[in-house]
């Protein structure tokens, strides 16, 4: 309906434009999608405001010429301009209730639409540096990317699901510093709190790692210099935190299809070849940079040559240092060697989770991208913000085995990971969540989930229902049964509601906003516990009726298509539908 309605519009313009010999182009965007109220329509567009000044009229007159195509569609029952030139759409009954033998023919196909046509992406979240336990900040990064990864692939791309381990720099160095003072409490050696600086690492997951390492090597390192001890209890340690970052992924839902490591990048030369790559582009110079500022005149500034990159020339706000006077590299060149290596596997899209601290970073990695793809390679990147843990409305106390922060496996022990995946992403990502503990799990309508999967669950007792009465479930004869009974308003709300689905789960792919599927799931929820509801006092609306085998086939129609999108739905959130609840 979306796309022919879509068709038809451009279809008109186009007509228009070949009438009238003007030279503009149609392949415009323009909206197709239900209206924020159901007074209104089935579906509304905004086709007449996008192209009036394109085309130089004002907007109800290309209104009207659009209006005039669509009413010859038989489907079509209506076709109003409101101002200042929307044109909203009413669409037969009939043509609505096609979708639920659709629905049920194609099952959770029914929302895959292939309009990227195999187009590679790589889509990288989480990224946490292996220092530690993942926190409740990385939760949320998790279910987002992975949220975000499905939802690609139901329009198409290919997707990779990419964790980038930060394994070179100052932090590494501190962990295996930490790991070696708790690793000499191993063998009597008493190493007083005061002897770890800000910058070290004091959880009681540093024991575990010692733990471990006393196991293997004993006393070997004991009484040894840094230099002999450092690189095995870095490459061990790191080792340790990522096989823990990877059990904590799996029991969030999250599985990665590749871990690209920076020293790797670095023992393979990637930063030569990223500074070689933008000097051929000639986007490299040497020079100083302005005083930064919070430097006063008074101050000690030392100015000093340095290699910069002329990111400006990509919309950055001010040129990036590359490499220092001294030779070193920043952390800046590790990403930029980084994303030339995603550059160089061939990928057409780029997609990274962030949390909203890095917001400084993207016009620097938007400017990168751009120079070392020469602007073929798309690359979208995605702020989050944090999560307010609470306990009914107090906000929780800080986890002592991690030292300083909740875990993520701390939210899954206490709450499961359906209900941490379903809340990490029942908001926009931009928008902070408060996580209530008590909340999250208790079974009331006000809860967003347990709404949603007690609609699952009632629709299955209605099928369970039917099965005691008539026998086994026919789900191709339901495909194609005489929904002719379906009329009452609440049903037709349910249908059109079933109907939107594609096109939401488009919507949320396109725009990266994974909270649109929940949202819309909810939707769905509430027009079937209406019409549950309804049915309670209506019989005429009940869905089983023993005297009337053809009407209960017609709505169990109904609800199985309604069960086949909540599935979906869940698949594409990555959650169990629970056919019971207890």
């Amino acid at each position: 309906m979306f796309r022919m309605v879509r068709h038809c519009i451009l279809d008109a313009l186009q007509q228009y434009i070949d009438v009238c010999d003007l030279n503009v182009d149609i392949d415009t965007e323009i909206a197709v999608e239900p209206p924020h109220c159901k007074n209104h329509g089935d579906l509304y567009t905004n086709a007449a405001m996008v192209f009036a000044k394109k085309l130089k009229k004002p907007p109800k007159e290309i209104a009207n010429i659009i209006c005039e195509h669509l009413l010859k569609i038989p489907e079509i029952t209506e076709a109003s301009i409101a101002n200042p030139g929307f044109i909203n759409i009413r669409v037969n009954t009939d043509t609505w209730k096609l979708k639920i033998g659709e629905i049920i023919r194609l099952g959770c196909d029914y929302s895959y639409t292939n309009i990227y046509q195999g187009t590679t992406v790589n889509v990288e979240f989480v990224s946490a540096n292996p220092t530690g336990p993942l926190h409740t900040g990385h939760a949320r990064n998790a279910v987002l990317g992975s949220v975000i990864a499905n939802l690609l692939e139901k329009v198409g791309y290919i997707v990779t699901r990419e964790f980038y381990i930060n394994d070179l720099g100052s932090q590494i160095k501190s962990l295996a510093k930490s790991v070696y003072l708790r690793y000499q409490e191993n063998f009597g050696i008493t190493v007083p709190d005061s002897t770890f600086t800000d910058d070290m690492y004091c959880g009681e997951y540093i024991r575990d790692i010692t733990a471990a390492l006393a196991e293997i090597h004993h006393d070997a390192f004991i009484g040894k210099d840094e230099a002999e001890w450092l690189r095995p209890f870095c490459e061990f340690s790191i080792a340790r935190m990522m096989d823990g970052i990877k059990n904590d992924l799996a029991i969030v839902g999250v599985t990665m299809d590749l871990y690209t490591s920076e020293a790797s990048l670095h023992a393979r030369g990637m930063m030569d070849r990223a500074l070689t790559k933008l000097m051929e582009n000639g986007d490299v110079y040497g020079g100083v940079l302005p005083r930064p500022k919070g430097i006063s005149n008074d101050e000690e500034w030392e100015e000093l040559p340095q290699t910069l990159f002329n990111s400006t020339k990509y919309g950055d706000d001010v040129d990036r240092v590359i490499q220092k006077s001294d030779g070193t590299w920043t952390y800046f060149a590790g990403d930029l060697a980084y994303h030339l290596d995603k550059i160089e596997r061939g990928y057409q899209r780029l997609v990274t989770i962030l949390g909203a601290d890095h917001n400084g970073y993207i016009k620097r990695l938007l400017a990168a991208v751009n120079a070392m793809s020469h602007g073929k390679v798309q690359f979208d990147v995605r702020l989050y913000q944090l999560v307010n843990f609470l306990e009914n409305g107090v906000p929780v106390r800080m986890s002592k085995r991690s030292g300083n922060f909740i875990t993520l496996r701390d939210v899954v022990d206490r709450v499961g990971k359906d209900i941490t995946r379903y809340m990490m992403i029942s908001r926009h990502h931009d928008v902070m969540i408060d996580f209530d503990f008590a909340k999250v799990v208790e079974c009331t309508i006000d809860n967003p989930l347990f709404y949603v999967q007690y609609a699952y669950a009632r629709i299955c007792s209605v099928f369970r229902h039917y099965e005691s009465v008539f026998g086994k479930v026919d789900e191709a004869e339901l495909a194609i049964c005489d929904t002719a009974c379906i009329t009452d308003e609440l049903e037709m709300e349910l249908v059109k509601a079933l109907a939107y689905w594609p096109e939401q789960v488009k919507a949320a792919a396109i725009a990266l906003e994974s909270h649109r599927i929940p949202k819309h799931l909810q939707d769905i929820a509430h027009n079937f516990h209406a019409l549950w509801n309804k049915g309670k006092t209506n019989a005429e609306l009940r869905f089983i009726d023993r005297n009337d085998k053809e009407s209960t086939k017609a709505r169990l129609a109904l609800l199985l298509a309604t069960k086949f999108v909540i599935e979906d739905g869940f698949k594409i959130i990555g959650v169990t539908p629970m056919q019971e609840m207890r």
